[in-house]
């Protein structure tokens, strides 16, 4: 094994960077958080405006699902148009890949236990500071349309609606400003349409935040009457991960609840089992149903992006407006075996983020550093030139977006899952990945580790945690590990 960075680097010069580099980030993050955006609003745009910020987000939506990602298996033509005119991310990871958790630490650009929502049960605290609410104090016009799943009233909006709970695909209900009331149609069609209509009819002399928030492709994947004869013809390839036998991994990872084979209901697959279906027959006879659909609720999602481009261009807001298409987290499409996420494992730590600005990005932009949703916000608030929270966790992707990344950039990022005694039994573990490897603790009714060279193992298939080769990395990540729980103020033993 070789050290994660550079392995010619003398381990007392390699230690003795990653402490300057600590440091630094911590006065970075001192100087951002105590006073006004050094890249204010009317030096980001040569019109001298605050950019309006159109904020795009599906629900389970696996960044493997997308054309701009190297897709094997579908195409997202708008998506990649975002993409095309602006900055892909290679590297985004979420902080706890669960809905609520995931969308409570982009409003608040702090950790799920600091903002307070571990798990999908908990109640969102409106009252804390977010970055809507920010915004709406330095003068924007802000609105939340589509999915919320944070159990409070939204806060910090002008204008709201949204689906009660997870909603529902077809003729769903909406909560608007209080006031529930059925629409009928598709709900991507309608969140598309609602929010469209929002931007007719704001105040065109004032900035705006939208966010537009997508069921799709979320379970029971419901496709629309215009794409469900997608893929009628045709098989979808399976992931090279489909019959992992997670033969080197914990039993973690073999005591989940999501599995295509066993896990999978007929709700989700829309007809019943053939007779006599079985084994690896029956896997792939479902897996076919479930990716079939989860593609076509993703086409609708592409389709509506589009309608949503459209209108920037034909009102004129294309240039002034930054433009974010991402998703909560990520997705297992079949990989190992499995759909849903929670686990740390790349397919469900990995989001897609897509992001465009003409004004200010460098179109076919391609970033490698490591992001996460806990950055979201500072970004939209520097990018506004509105003081970034010192409360805020996360940091300003904005350099980046500029093609310049800080020296002090992380060189890691620290995850945290919850939700476990749980549907899909996914047990509780947090870790630490670098852009070579993965260190994973898995805890509570179990006591496992696990690591994984991503250079040479990209499909995490091998463990190697109990190699001897390994113990020198597995030390240092060990030291990393602690190093953000301090810093991210985790207080998990």
């Amino acid at each position: 094994m070789t050290r994660d960075d550079d392995s010619s680097i003398p381990r007392d010069v390699w230690n003795r960077r990653r402490f300057l580099q600590t440091a630094g980030l911590g006065a970075a993050a001192l100087i951002t958080s105590g006073c006004a955006s050094l890249f204010g609003a009317k030096r980001l745009l040569p019109s001298g405006r605050k950019p309006n910020i159109l904020f795009i987000m599906g629900d389970d939506h696996a960044s493997h699902a997308m054309s701009c990602y190297g897709s094997k298996i579908n195409k997202t033509p708008n998506m990649d148009r975002i993409a095309r005119e602006g900055a892909l991310f290679q590297n985004c990871f979420c902080t706890n890949s669960i809905c609520a958790p995931s969308r409570a630490v982009i409003l608040t650009g702090r950790y799920s236990h600091i903002n307070g929502v571990t798990d999908n049960g908990q109640k969102f605290d409106g009252s804390q500071e977010t970055f809507p609410k920010l915004l709406r104090a330095a003068g924007y016009q802000t609105a939340l349309i589509g999915k919320w799943h944070l159990q409070s009233d939204p806060t910090g909006f002008d204008h709201w609606c949204i689906l009660p709970g997870q909603g529902a695909y077809n003729d769903p209900v909406l909560i608007e400003m209080g006031t529930r009331k059925k629409h009928p149609g598709y709900a991507t069609d309608i969140i598309t349409d609602l929010s469209i209509a929002w931007l007719k009819q704001r105040d065109p002399q004032k900035p705006f935040l939208l966010m537009c928030q997508h069921k799709a492709p979320h379970r029971n994947w419901v496709p629309d009457a215009a794409h469900a004869g997608l893929f009628k013809d045709t098989d979808v390839p399976e992931p090279p991960t489909f019959n992992d036998d997670y033969r080197t991994r914990s039993d973690a990872a073999r005591l989940q609840e999501m599995t295509i084979e066993r896990h999978l209901t007929q709700n989700d697959v829309k007809e019943p089992i053939p007779p006599g279906l079985e084994g690896q027959g029956l896997k792939n006879w479902k897996y076919q149903r479930f990716i079939k659909d989860y593609l076509r609720c993703i086409a609708s999602v592409d389709d509506n992006i589009g309608r949503l481009l459209d209108y920037l261009d034909q009102s004129g807001l294309t240039k002034n407006t930054l433009v974010i298409y991402t998703s909560d987290q990520g997705f297992f499409l079949g990989d190992h075996g499995w759909f849903d996420k929670r686990f740390m494992y790349e397919e469900s730590f990995r989001m897609p983020l897509v992001m465009r600005l003409p004004a200010m990005i460098k179109a076919g932009s391609v970033n490698q550093d490591l992001v996460m949703n806990l950055d979201f916000a500072p970004t939209f608030l520097e990018c506004a030139g509105v003081p970034v929270s010192t409360g805020m966790q996360g940091r300003s992707m904005l350099p980046l977006l500029r093609g310049k990344t800080p020296r002090d950039w992380r060189r890691s990022v620290y995850y945290h899952y919850y939700e476990y005694p749980a549907e899909h039994a996914a047990r509780r573990h947090y870790g630490v990945r670098t852009k070579r490897h993965k260190l994973i603790h898995f805890y509570y009714d179990i006591d496992a580790w696990e690591l994984y060279d991503l250079q040479n193992d990209p499909h995490e298939l091998n463990n190697l945690y109990a190699d001897p080769a390994c113990a020198g990395i597995v030390k240092e990540l060990k030291a990393e590990l602690n190093r953000l729980k301090q810093q991210y103020r985790d207080p998990v033993s």
